[in-house]
C-alpha cells in the first residue's frame, strides 16, 4: 500500500479544460491568434503559461506574458466556480485519511488557481502540501515538482503513486521515479500509455485503481 498519493489539478482533479480552452482562445483572439483544439491539446494541456505564451505569442516581452497570462487565469477563476469532482475522488481521499496516507496536490497552475478550485471543490483540507511548478526553477514536464513533493512529504518515489491526465504531467511523475495512474479525462488511453503511465483509468472510481490501492 502507497504512503503518499500525489495528484495534478486540472483535468484530474476536476475536468476544467473546456473553461481553460474559453478564457486562452479570448485572450489570444485579442493578440490576432485564433486558437484551435488541436493546438490548446497540443500545444497547452499540461504546459506552464510561460511556455505557452512563449508559444502563441513569441514577439512578446516577457512582462506582456506575464501580465497576459494572470489575466487570463483571472478570467478562467471568474468561469470556474461550478466545478464538481472527478467521479470517485472524493471516496479516495476519504480512504487515503483513514489509512494514514500523505496527500499532495502538483501542478503547473499558479497558486492562485490551485487555491480557487480547491475551494470550490470542497477539497481546501484534503492536502498536505501544495506543490506549484511556476514556483520553482523547472514545471512540469521536469521531474522537479514532483520531486519537491517526495520530499515535502517525506516519502520516496516507491512510496508514492502520482494521478495524471497529460503526456506532461505523466513525464514529470515517471521521470520522478513514481508509479503514475493515466487518467482518461483529458486524453486517450492509448496517449496516455505511450506517455509512460503504468495504469490507465477512466476516473477514480474505476475498479483497476482499487485493486490497485488495496
Amino acid at each position: 500500500m502507497p504512503k503518499a498519493l500525489l495528484f495534478d489539478l486540472d483535468g484530474t482533479l476536476a475536468e476544467t479544460d473546456p473553461l481553460h480552452f474559453r478564457a486562452f482562445a479570448a485572450m489570444l483572439r485579442d493578440h490576432g491568434v485564433e486558437l484551435t483544439e488541436e493546438d490548446y491539446g497540443r500545444h497547452i494541456t499540461g504546459r506552464s503559461n510561460a511556455v505557452i505564451m512563449a508559444h502563441f505569442l513569441p514577439g512578446h516581452a516577457v512582462e506582456d506574458h506575464v501580465r497576459l497570462a494572470a489575466a487570463k487565469e483571472a478570467a478562467f477563476r471568474r468561469l470556474a466556480e461550478d466545478l464538481v469532482p472527478v467521479e470517485g475522488l472524493a471516496a479516495l481521499l476519504d480512504s487515503a485519511r483513514e489509512r494514514d496516507m500523505k496527500v499532495a496536490l502538483v501542478t503547473n497552475a499558479p497558486r492562485e488557481n490551485a487555491v480557487h478550485m480547491l475551494r470550490v471543490l470542497g477539497l481546501a483540507d484534503r492536502f498536505h502540501l501544495l506543490v506549484i511548478g511556476d514556483e520553482l526553477p523547472h514545471a512540469k514536464p521536469h521531474p522537479l515538482p514532483y520531486a519537491t513533493a517526495l520530499e515535502g512529504l517525506g516519502v520516496t518515489a516507491e512510496d508514492a503513486v502520482a494521478f495524471e491526465d497529460s503526456r506532461t504531467g505523466i513525464a514529470s511523475a515517471k521521470g520522478a521515479g513514481i508509479f503514475t495512474v493515466g487518467l482518461t479525462t483529458t486524453h486517450g488511453a492509448e496517449e496516455l500509455r505511450e506517455a509512460g503511465a503504468d495504469v490507465i483509468c477512466r476516473d477514480f472510481a474505476d475498479p483497476a485503481l482499487h485493486t490497485l490501492l488495496a
